[in-house]
C-alpha cells in the first residue's frame, strides 16, 4: 500500500451558485492536486460536506473525481457512518472498482465503547471488498478510539491497513506509533500534526489545506518522510496560520475560501455551513499574499 504514503487531500465539493455540483470546478480542483504532487486523493470525505450530499450527488462527485483523475492516482472513498448494518449493505452493493481503498470514520453520535468501536470495524472488514483505512476524529464523533483499539483492529483484520488519526494529541499519536503492527500506516488527520506525525514514523496526511497548497503540502511531507526536520518545519512554519486560519469558521468554509482566491471554484457552502465571512477572507488573503510561491489570482 505504498500509494498512501505521502500527502492525500481530502476534496471538497465545489457548489454553483444554485447549490448544484460544479463538476468543471471539481475537475480543476483534482487536476491542480495532481500538478502539485499530491500522492492520492480521498473523494466524499467530510470536507465533501458528505453529509449534505444525495445518493445521486454522491455517485455523481464520484464520476466526476474518477474520470479527471483518469487512472493517475490512487483514490480513496468515504464510506461510513453510526449505522454499522447501513455500511455493510453499502459495501455489498455498491460498486467499488474504481477505488483503492475506503475511508471509514468510527461511529459518532451513538458514543460506543471501545469494544463497540472493535466490532462496527469488524463487521465492516468482513464485508469490504477492498483495503480500510479508519478515521478517528473525537471531535466530530463524540467518542475516542484509544489506540488498544486501533491496534486490536489491526491485528485481527488484514484488511484494515491504516487509520487517520485526528485526535490532535501528539501523546496518543505516538502511544499508537509504538504499539502498532509494523506494516501498518498512521496518518495524520490533522494538518498541524501532520510534519510532528511523519517525524515520529507516521506514513503521511490526508489534508484540507494540501488540496488549496498541494505543491508545498507535499514538499513538507516528503522532506519530513526523509528526515529533513529542519527544511520541513520552516515550510511548516509558513503554513501554519492557514492550517488555523480555514479551520476558524468550519470546514470547508476555509478551504473554499483558498480555491476562490486561486481561482478554482467559489467559496459556497450548504446549510448548516455557512460561507466564510469577509473578515475571514481577508486574513486568508493576506496569508496567501504572504506565500511567495502562491499566485493569488483575485483579492
Amino acid at each position: 500500500m505504498r500509494g498512501f504514503i505521502g500527502t492525500g487531500v481530502a476534496l471538497v465539493t465545489p457548489f454553483k451558485k444554485d447549490l448544484s455540483v460544479d463538476t468543471a470546478s471539481l475537475e480543476q480542483i483534482v487536476e491542480h492536486c495532481i500538478a502539485g504532487g499530491i500522492d492520492y486523493l480521498v473523494v466524499l470525505g467530510t470536507t465533501a460536506e458528505s453529509a449534505t450530499l444525495s445518493k445521486t450527488e454522491k455517485e455523481l462527485v464520484k464520476r466526476t473525481v474518477v474520470n479527471a483523475n483518469a487512472g493517475r492516482l490512487p483514490l480513496v472513498v468515504g464510506v461510513g457512518g453510526n449505522n454499522t448494518a447501513a455500511i455493510v449493505t453499502e459495501l455489498l452493493e455498491d460498486n467499488l472498482e474504481d477505488f483503492d481503498a475506503i475511508l471509514s470514520v468510527s461511529p459518532f453520535y451513538n458514543k460506543p465503547t471501545q469494544e463497540g468501536i472493535y466490532q462496527h470495524f469488524r463487521a465492516i472488514a468482513k464485508a469490504s471488498p477492498i483495503p480500510i483505512i479508519m478515521y478517528n476524529v473525537p471531535s466530530r464523533t463524540g467518542s475516542n478510539m484509544l489506540p488498544e483499539t486501533t491496534v486490536r483492529i489491526a491485528k485481527d483484520c488484514d484488511n484494515v491497513i491504516a487509520i487517520k488519526e485526528a485526535c490532535g494529541d501528539m501523546m496518543q499519536i505516538d502511544s499508537l506509533l509504538k504499539q502498532k503492527p509494523t506494516d501498518f500506516m498512521v496518518i495524520s488527520g490533522d494538518d498541524f500534526t501532520a510534519l510532528p506525525t511523519v517525524l515520529a514514523g507516521g506514513s503521511g496526511v490526508i489534508s484540507v489545506l494540501g488540496q488549496g497548497l498541494p505543491t508545498e503540502f507535499s514538499t513538507l511531507i516528503q522532506l519530513g518522510l526523509q528526515g529533513n526536520s529542519d527544511d520541513a518545519y520552516e515550510i511548516h512554519h509558513s503554513l501554519l496560520n492557514g492550517m488555523h486560519l480555514i479551520f476558524e469558521e468550519g470546514n470547508p468554509a476555509g478551504i473554499k475560501t483558498i480555491f476562490e482566491y486561486l481561482n478554482l471554484s467559489n467559496a459556497l457552502v450548504r446549510l448548516p455551513l455557512v460561507e466564510a465571512t469577509p473578515e475571514l477572507k481577508t486574513k486568508i488573503g493576506h496569508f496567501l499574499h504572504a506565500l511567495d510561491s502562491v499566485e493569488v489570482q483575485h483579492s
